[in-house]
């Protein structure tokens, strides 16, 4: 269950850009994607149906790993959202050491988060809930 190397069918979800309350300028799809995976709390279970947002890789070499997990996610109707890059993936769950200028080091890839519970109410939930309503 590799998730680097292989190239996906599939071409990337265009990311939409959505004005912030706040003045921060837009922000992405993908930037609040990232904001509401660290600050969530994950789990690796989609057949507990507590799930509340799957986040998958598109590069996952193994087709079947990625069907499951689709399937999953179709089945219990939870949110299935990809990313293209599994290292930032593992970078955005916490799977990195920051070095002392806060840059990240050894980040391990990847292939899947599951979010449980979303955490605080950031700018970013709001961004990725009004982007699953018009989905």
């Amino acid at each position: 269950m590799s998730d680097a190397g292989s190239n996906a069918s599939n071409a990337p979800e265009q990311v939409e850009q959505v004005e912030v309350a706040d003045n921060s300028g837009p922000m992405s799809v993908e930037q609040a994607l990232e904001e509401v995976v660290k600050t969530a709390l994950s789990a690796k279970a989609l057949d507990k149906r507590e799930a509340h947002l799957c986040v998958l890789v598109e590069t996952v070499t193994e087709a079947e790993y990625s069907k499951l997990i689709e399937a999953l996610c179709a089945e219990h109707n939870i949110q299935l959202i990809k990313v293209s890059d599994a290292k930032v993936l593992g970078q955005w769950a916490g799977l990195s050491k920051i070095d002392r200028e806060g840059k990240p080091r050894k980040v391990v890839g990847c292939s899947c988060v599951v979010i449980t519970n979303y955490g605080a109410e950031t700018a970013g939930l709001q961004v990725l809930l009004d982007y699953f309503k018009t989905r």
